[in-house]
């Protein structure tokens, strides 16, 4: 059996998979159904007489990375519809509005017919994947039709399967790719000790899209009534690992200074979970108004889309993901506003961690006692904190950029 025909199994295995778990899985049914309707919804948005750009991202970390990219081509080529793909109902359910599309769909599942189906409806005239979407059928079938495709924003590891001595079904699906655009030069020679030299090292598109929020930065009702001018300290995207060490801190803390945690979930059962982790004033943010907050020492935001720009308020930014093995989030939100970060230490697998802890302002924590520490010096430390901050806000801008490079070498 090849290996193209065993990753063939695999994808009919995960869509019995993805249909017997939508009965149990509200994620997973969202997926299901979605993907059901793409075909249909491809039909009523496009006809065979536009000219269409396919922007692909797995989900809403990769769309936001790639929105940059997504604007500038659009600019470029207004007359083109956009049809713009997830996999994740993570990114779909939240941009299925997106202004930058004509239609918003699921991608359906990489068989074959699907990508046949898929690629006779769109027949886009440039196609752009985010990251490290990798879809073996569809990227066969885009080189068979000759069709027009770049990876923005890749970053590879040799520890990934395209560098394995059984990944060569991999590695020829990335020569479907007219161009890639790494993040790093590591990256680049990976892929040229491979034969694939159709890469250029343009960095990572995050940076250009942080400084994007920043200008377009709003405020959030009631959080300065809660801040109160007092310092504040912003938790992003924390995850239980995360909780119980900053909630054991804040629980413990003698300073007069505000917390406001956004997890990573918020639906109720975790935002309850949080609420019992602590025992000082807290309020959701959902129930909180000019009035009621000013005392309180924590707020728990229980509202999807606010991250961003919350770290504009905050003195210090603790960013979850790394204390786990869930994946750091973007440590690149907080650092645009120049303000200190704190992650926990499964970092390895994020570049902009390791040279943000070299310039001095991420600092890398493993355990309650090094939160505390770290924690209680950036309280106490002005100086130190500021400066931490601005290295933060240097680094950003130092990377940024990147778009252009990218823009410059697309031929349209």
């Amino acid at each position: 059996m090849s290996l193209h025909t065993f990753y063939n199994i695999v994808i009919a295995l995960l869509e019995v998979i993805l249909k017997i778990g939508s009965r149990f899985d509200l994620k997973l049914r969202q997926g299901y159904v979605g993907r059901k309707q793409t075909f249909e919804r491809l039909a009523q948005h496009i006809t065979v007489q536009d000219k269409v750009f396919w922007f692909h991202c797995a989900s809403l970390g990769e769309y936001e990375q790639g929105l940059p990219v997504f604007e500038a081509l659009k600019q470029k080529r207004p007359d083109h519809k956009v049809v713009l793909s997830f996999f994740s109902p993570s990114g779909y359910e939240i941009k299925q509005n997106a202004e930058i599309a004509d239609v918003v769909v699921y991608l359906p599942t990489d068989s074959k017919s699907n990508a046949k189906k898929f690629l006779d409806l769109v027949h886009p005239e440039l196609i752009v994947f985010v990251k490290y979407e990798i879809w073996i059928n569809y990227l066969f079938e885009i080189k068979n039709r000759h069709y027009k495709a770049i990876l923005i924003s890749a970053l590879f590891r040799d520890q990934q399967i395209f560098f394995k001595w059984y990944g060569g079904l991999f590695r020829k699906a990335l020569t479907a790719f007219h161009h890639i655009f790494v993040q790093n030069v590591n990256s680049q020679i990976l892929l040229e000790n491979k034969g694939i030299q159709n890469t250029t090292v343009a960095g990572d598109t995050r940076f250009d899209r942080v400084l994007q929020n920043k200008a377009t930065s709003k405020p959030v009702a009631h959080i300065n009534e809660f801040i109160n001018g007092k310092l504040c300290i912003v938790i992003g995207s924390s995850w239980p690992e995360d909780e119980i060490i900053l909630s054991r801190y804040i629980n413990q803390t003698k300073h007069d200074v505000k917390f406001i945690f956004v997890p990573h979930n918020v639906n109720t059962s975790h935002i309850n979970h949080i609420k019992n982790l602590l025992k000082v004033p807290t309020i959701v943010f959902s129930e909180a108004d000019s009035d009621n907050c000013v005392e309180m020492k924590v707020m728990i935001v229980n509202k999807i889309g606010l991250l961003r720009n919350l770290y504009n308020f905050g003195d210090i930014a603790y960013v979850g993901g790394a204390m786990g093995k869930t994946g750091l989030h973007n440590i690149l939100e907080p650092a645009v506003f120049g303000i200190p970060i704190i992650i926990g230490k499964n970092f390895a697998k994020f570049p902009e961690a390791k040279a943000m802890i070299k310039n001095g302002g991420v600092i890398s924590i493993d355990n309650y006692k090094s939160l505390a520490a770290e924690l209680e010096d950036l309280i106490t430390n002005d100086i130190a904190r500021r400066d931490k901050g601005q290295k933060n806000a240097n680094f950003v801008n130092l990377n940024s950029g990147v778009v252009s490079k990218i823009i410059g070498i697309i031929e349209l």
